[in-house]
Formats: structure tokens, sequence, C-alpha cells
């Protein structure tokens, strides 16, 4: 009578190469699912705002920050800008506190020494209204902080008498957590400083308003 050892051996190790096949299948399918959810986490992580087309920010909206930074670091350039300089008696006070939300101990110290020099005094004194015309800026995004270099043209109305100005600022854009509603694109402006304040023509159409 012939023994069945020799099927035996050959179904055990059968089993033994199942075995190991199935315990390594389900090992990298457990790799592969676990760097499929860290690599989906990460992307929700970085493209959890949208920006719309005027530069402001819709939370919960999933793009790519990173696509849309150079949009948001001049949205959030020509913001500070139009609070910290388009002012009159009115707003400044709210203005000016919406524009210190955007920039740090640096834009801080600017204030202060406009505050110094009497400058918002003049505007409640005399009825100033200053007004932006327009905001130009340049960026440097290669490497964080982001340079950059702005140009602000703004009126300054007093009554019969419009002027126009020209002012270069520079400094840097660092990020920093969003905060909703003061700081929605999460950067900060630091090492600002006004390079240059010049008077410029008036357009014809404006100019009759001279006396």
């Amino acid at each position: 009578m012939k023994l069945p050892y020799k099927n035996i051996y050959d179904v055990l190790k059968l089993n033994r190469y199942v075995t190991i096949t199935v315990t390594v299948t389900a090992l990298l399918s457990s790799v592969f699912s676990g760097v499929m959810v860290f690599n989906m986490y990460k992307k929700a992580m970085d493209s959890a705002f949208a920006v719309n087309t005027d530069g402001s920010v819709i939370p919960l909206k999933l793009v790519s920050h990173k696509e849309n930074l150079e949009v948001e670091a001049l949205a959030h350039l020509e913001r500070f800008h139009n609070y910290f300089y388009g002012i009159d008696a009115s707003n400044y006070e709210s203005n000016l506190g919406k524009a210190l939300w955007l920039g740090n101990s640096s834009v801080d110290n600017v204030y202060r020494q406009k505050k110094s020099d009497g400058v918002y005094n003049r505007i409640l004194q005399y009825s100033l209204v200053q007004k932006v015309i327009s905001i130009e800026s340049k960026l440097n995004l290669a490497m964080e902080p982001y340079s950059f270099r702005t140009v602000t043209v703004f009126e300054i109305n007093r009554g019969t008498i419009v002027d126009r100005y020209q002012l270069t600022t520079t400094g840097n854009l660092i990020t920093v957590d969003r905060n909703f509603p003061k700081n929605t694109h999460g950067l900060l402006i630091t090492d600002y400083f006004e390079n240059s304040l010049k008077k410029v023509d008036l357009p014809a159409g404006k100019a009759g308003n001279r006396h």
C-alpha cells in the first residue's frame, strides 16, 4: 500500500506559499492605503480655501493654495495699502485698525511715526480726504519671506485743492495662520518701509480743481 505522505507535504507547502502571499499582499495594500490617505490629507490641508476673481478668500473650497499664492499676496498688499492710505476723518481709525492686522511691528512703527508727525490730527482738523487711486505691486515668490515693492498713487482732497502723490513702499511677506475676517489671506507684512513720496501731476480733467 502506497502512503500519501508526498501529497500531504505538497499540500502543506502550497498552503505555506498561499499564506505568505496573502500576508505580503495585505501588508503592501495597507502601506499603499496609508500613503494614499496621507497624500489626500496633505492635499486637503493645502487646498482648504478658494481665491475669488477679486482676490477675496472663500473658505472650504478645495483649490491649491500654492497655485494662488501670487493672487493672494497681491490681494493682501492691495487690501493693506487701501486701508492704510485710503482714509478720511470718518474712517481713519477703523481703516488703520484693519491695516495693522495685516503687518507686524514694522507697520505699527510707520503708523506711530505718522501719528507723532500729526498726520491724522491734520486729517481731523481740516477734514481731509485721502483717496487711493491705484496700487501696483511686484513680488518675488522664489523663497519665503517673499519680498515686494508697491507703488501707490493717492490723492488728498482739501476741498478746493486736490493734490496727487506717488508713494513707493517695500517689505516682505511671511505666511501665518488665517484669521477670518481680520487676516483672510494668512500673510503678514514685515520689514515695511516707505521709500519715497513724490507729488505728481493731476490728469487734465482734474487739474482745474486746483487753485
